[in-house]
């Protein structure tokens, strides 16, 4: 039987790992209860829903790749606070990032930490970041605020692991699609042991 490292208990059978793409994942991950949502928040929100509702995880894993102007590249970082990066309402009195009347702070904080991993705050959006210039987020994706908000208000227990795939500058784009297949082997080595 395979065992989470580190999470207390959470055997593979009763997590679900959420990835946006295959890519991520890689085949590292076909033993598990494996979830592809797609790209963007809209499509993470609407699949993690549905498989929540399915299969009632005990622990909820987000395993992707992100681009980072502070982390170097092939780091796995753990990320337990996230923002609505392309939130913004102030012409109507709110708070950068904050989403109006939903009684949710503009800074999320619902996540698992991960011994001996950096933390991050990531920034999710609808958006793929080429010129990151904010100290408010230090990682930056497109679907982990949607994922943590919702294990959240579930109440399911959640870890994110994101692996810097670029520097979120002019040249991401470029060393994202170098970088994303890298994501599943540097996942699998961190997370999994055998009993």
């Amino acid at each position: 039987m395979t065992r989470i490292k580190d999470i207390q208990g959470y055997t593979t059978e009763e997590t679900l790992f959420v990835f946006a793409l295959e890519s991520e994942a890689g085949t590292a991950f076909d033993h598990t209860n494996k979830l592809i949502t797609g790209i963007g928040k809209v499509n993470a929100a609407f699949e993690l829903t549905k498989a929540i509702q399915r299969q009632k995880p005990k622990l909820i894993i987000n395993l992707g790749s992100a681009g980072s102007n502070a982390f170097p590249r092939g780091e796995v970082i753990c990320c337990n606070t996230f923002i609505q990066r392309d939130m913004d309402v102030r012409p109507l009195g709110f708070s950068l990032y904050e989403t109006p009347l939903s009684g949710i702070p503009p800074l999320l904080e619902h996540g698992i930490k991960f011994g001996g991993l950096q933390e991050g705050t990531c920034g999710t959006g609808d958006s793929f970041e080429i010129q990151h210039q904010t100290d408010a987020y230090n990682v930056v994706d497109m679907e982990a605020y949607a994922l943590a908000m919702i294990a959240m208000k579930e109440n399911i227990p959640f870890l994110c692991l994101k692996y810097i795939s670029d520097g979120a500058d002019g040249a991401a784009a470029e060393d994202w699609s170098v970088q994303v297949h890298k994501a599943s082997r540097a996942f699998a080595g961190i997370l999994f042991r055998e009993y």
